[in-house]
């Protein structure tokens, strides 16, 4: 009798199998990131008084805009499974550009905003051409264009206006409209709001609308997890991975353009060593290095850790010859604990 029973009764189907909502948000990739911007914000609103204030949140708000605007592109593109080591010099690179091409032909300023965004998206088309051509590396080609940007930015600037920054161009035709949609400010409880924060917000809903919502998103996913796999089943690596380098050389050229209308000039040495500042963020939001997995919305989340550390030391009055120090082991931590819960999560599954 037990016998029949025992062959009459099915294990329950997994699939079928309702997880608790604990385990639901672990698998989130940004939710690690989330938890370490708790403990980040929690600390310095305790140890540094003028962190609380409306003023110093707008400026970190404005710090994090002009890391995690570029670090959007960036975690989509290692979502792909590929690095562009070449975006800190190219938002630098899309600045000269602009201002130079514009100054020496006395032309109106959005003239060299549409060349400089052209000359990106020719890089990053270069980048993803190169990666797939050669199959060499993308660590390997974007590092070469890192190096031979930065020779760029410095010697080319000196050969035009003989010292190394730009022409300032805020008295050049075409200035005011562009301010207004790179750089405009507003006032809000006596705090000034950046635009770069919004245009930040909606970079990010974009980017996950994308990944969540289109088959583009499934198709990125894909690529980065198993690139042979997806070529196998119709989707065009190819193409997916050419436009993400562009996605990103499209969003350096962005920030590139904030800085330039933020300051009216800009310095050719400057962005060296910001493209790791974005792939920290990436990686802090979830990113694997190794592909297939992340979001967007992680990636701004890291950017906003980074925006607040940054500042937070600076409010709090340490010491600035720690300042690195503080600044390696806020972002270790909440690598860590982005780990831990990832690791949370797949026990959970």
């Amino acid at each position: 009798m037990s016998d029949t029973l025992d062959a009459g009764v099915r294990p329950p189907d997994e699939r079928l199998t309702e997880k608790s909502l604990t385990a639901r948000l672990l698998v989130r990739p940004e939710v690690g990131a989330l938890v370490g911007a708790i403990g980040v914000y929690v600390l310095f609103f305790v140890v540094a008084e003028p962190f609380r204030g409306l003023d110093a949140l707008a400026t970190i708000l404005y710090a994090s805009s002009t890391l995690g605007i570029p670090a959007v592109g960036v975690a989509l593109l290692m979502i792909g499974g590929e690095f562009d080591l070449s975006t800190g010099v190219a938002v630098t690179s899309s600045a000269l550009v602009a201002s130079m091409f514009s100054f020496q032909l006395t032309a109106n300023l959005w003239v060299g905003i549409a060349v400089s965004l052209l000359v990106a998206l020719g890089i990053g088309w270069l980048n993803g051409y190169m990666v797939i051509r050669t199959g060499i590396p993308s660590f390997l080609v974007t590092l070469a264009m890192f190096l031979m940007l930065q020779g760029l930015n410095l010697a080319v600037t000196k050969i035009i206006t003989g010292n190394v920054a730009s022409p300032n161009i805020s008295d050049m035709q075409g200035f005011g409209s562009a301010q207004k949609i790179f750089a405009q400010e507003w006032s809000v409880g006596g705090a000034s709001l950046r635009i770069s924060v919004l245009w930040w917000l909606l970079f990010v809903a974009a980017a996950t609308w994308v990944l969540l919502r289109t088959r583009v998103g499934n198709w990125i996913f894909a690529v980065g997890g198993a690139a042979h796999s997806a070529r196998g089943v119709g989707v065009p690596v190819n193409r997916v991975k050419i436009g993400l380098f562009m996605t990103v050389s499209a969003l350096t050229w962005f920030t590139g353009m904030n800085l330039l209308f933020s300051f009216n000039s800009i310095q050719s040495g400057e962005g060296v060593g910001n493209e790791f500042l974005y792939i920290i963020a990436a990686v802090i939001g979830g990113c694997l290095l190794t592909g297939g997995h992340g979001s967007a919305v992680g990636a701004a989340i890291g950017a906003f850790i980074f925006g607040m550390t940054t500042q937070g030391i600076v409010y709090a009055g340490w010491n600035p010859d720690w300042f690195k120090f503080f600044l390696g082991a806020m972002l270790l931590a909440a690598t860590l604990l982005n780990l831990w819960v990832r690791r949370r999560a797949e026990v959970s599954k």
